[in-house]
């Protein structure tokens, strides 16, 4: 078991082990979905993240749901999950339904190598999680920047490089708060902060942005 917990993402580009489909994100793993809960306690993490909840908001990369349904709790708007793999597609509607969620949707979208399907501007908010160590990091932030209205702003959430994790990417690929910031100001982003979530996912660290 502690093997399991403890062992780094695979060294590859991820096929999930429920089917064939692969990411195009390098180190994406995921463990199962009851370790993967217990890293994030997601509803006030999101409320440091998102704190001013308005309009429409967009999800790269839904995984388990874990913060798509905490943001789908928190708004009124639509809130479009884009992710990959088929079954956690309906893993995370069949939840959205058990709740009574009606404003998600959950897209099957390979955003990393397409568009983002949605309009520019049309976004209130972008949500980018544990990716940016994807090789195109900057090129992602791009794209999402010109999805959010001029009012709107990102958060991104990643691994910690200064403490053990027990799950997540090499320390050699991962950015860490300051590197993440950089990319975000490459982006076009302003009103770069960093985001204290050690009392609530105390293996990442969060940073929001504004357009």
């Amino acid at each position: 078991l502690l093997f399991f917990l403890f062992r780094r993402s695979y060294p590859f580009p991820y096929s999930s082990p429920r089917g064939n489909r692969r990411l195009k994100c390098r180190e994406s793993g995921m463990p199962d979905e009851t370790v993967w809960a217990t890293f994030f306690d997601a509803d006030p993490a999101m409320a440091r993240l998102w704190p001013e909840t308005r309009g429409h908001v967009l999800e790269l990369g839904s995984g388990y749901g874990t913060f798509t349904l905490a943001a789908a709790r928190r708004t009124k708007g639509i809130v479009t999950a884009l992710e990959i793999d088929p079954e956690l597609i309906a893993l995370v509607r069949s939840k959205a339904e058990q709740l009574g969620l009606t404003n998600l949707r959950v897209q099957e979208r390979d955003f990393v190598t397409s568009d983002l399907g949605v309009l520019p501007g049309s976004q209130s908010h972008v949500m980018l999680y544990n990716l940016l160590h994807m090789e195109e990091h900057v090129r992602m932030l791009q794209k999402a920047r010109r999805a959010v209205d001029t009012n709107g702003t990102i958060s991104v959430m990643h691994w910690r490089t200064d403490v053990p994790t027990p799950r997540g990417p090499p320390m050699d690929i991962r950015p860490d708060p300051e590197a993440a910031a950089t990319w975000l100001s490459k982006a076009g982003f302003s009103g770069i902060v960093p985001v204290d979530l050690s009392d609530c996912c105390p293996f990442h660290y969060g940073i929001t942005a504004k357009w």
